[in-house]
């Protein structure tokens, strides 16, 4: 218990750490990649585990808002993000169909975490994580109906509906799990909950940096390149949120978690999804991606403290 709570108190410096492991490690991180879906499934059980099912769930009054966060994240920003992608004219591109494909995605599975590291309720999070999470065969159809070039929606479709049951499944058995072992815990088991997660954190993002530790050492310049087009969706996306949120759902612990949750999507699912063909000049895109997102934490915890 000691060593967890060590972990909760040092949960940006875990995330820091797994940053640097997944750039100057390359075989650890290939490794851990394989592992990935179980260790997000992991990492959700342990998040369901912490919050309890009645925080999670809410009223529904709560349900009618998380309803309208997904549809406007999964929906709405999609479709305008294609509209403007194709008038530029780079949709064709891949930066361009990453950018379309992550605003379709819902909530990483670790935004709850994010938010409790910002000091935050992690609740909102949870119930828009999940709701999000149930929805996302559904909100997904309208851009995958505009983009007849990706092929395979059936299929894709099929992977997204199996990835979801996991998805469930893990969250079910975490609200089992806090019903059976945690109905009433104590603020030290809270914190090894946070310890727990902030380890299996630190531990995922060296899988998901398995792609772009090589072209650091071969192309670093095209990193560079491709990191600050990718930190600009992910904070702007934030930053707008809370922008936007902050005078009608700040009070109420809404605006953190939505403008958390607004730059940081499980685009990852579409690993699964799609074919190889599409999602393999993807990897760069969801590669630099973890480094804004395990970073917001620690950037933007001052801004949302305010």
């Amino acid at each position: 218990m000691a060593l967890l709570h060590v972990f909760a108190r040092h949960a940006r410096m875990c995330l820091v750490l797994g940053l640097l492991a997944g750039l100057a490690l390359p075989g650890m991180a290939a490794a851990l990649r394989p592992w990935l879906p179980e260790l997000v499934a992991l990492l959700l059980f342990l998040t369901a585990l912490r919050v309890g099912p009645q925080a999670a769930l809410g009223g529904l009054a709560a349900g009618r808002r998380s309803l309208a966060v997904v549809l406007v994240l999964q929906v709405g920003l999609p479709l305008a993000g294609l509209a403007l992608c194709a008038a530029l004219g780079v949709l064709d591109t891949p930066f361009g169909l990453a950018v379309v494909l992550m605003l379709c995605a819902p909530s990483v599975t670790g935004a709850p975490n994010f938010v409790i590291m910002a000091g935050q309720d992690p609740a909102p999070a949870m119930r828009v994580l999940v709701l999000g999470t149930l929805l996302f065969p559904l909100t997904v159809l309208p851009v995958l109906a505009l983009l007849p070039h990706l092929g395979g929606a059936a299929a894709a479709l099929r992977a997204v509906v199996w990835l979801i049951g996991v998805t469930m499944l893990a969250v079910v058995g975490g609200f089992a799990a806090r019903h059976w072992l945690l109905a009433r815990p104590t603020a030290d088991q809270i914190r090894a909950c946070d310890g727990v997660s902030a380890l299996a954190l630190g531990v995922i993002v060296v899988g998901l940096m398995s792609a772009i530790g090589p072209l650091a050492r071969t192309d670093p310049a095209r990193l560079a390149l491709w990191l600050g087009a990718v930190a600009a969706v992910n904070f702007g996306l934030q930053l707008a949120g809370f922008a936007l949120l902050r005078r009608r759902w700040h009070a109420e612990g809404w605006a953190v978690p939505v403008a958390i949750i607004a730059g940081n999507r499980n685009i990852a699912l579409f690993l699964l999804a799609l074919p190889v063909a599409l999602t393999d000049p993807l990897l760069i895109f969801i590669g630099c991606y973890q480094i804004p997102m395990y970073l917001t934490p620690i950037l933007l915890r001052r801004l949302y403290d305010r």
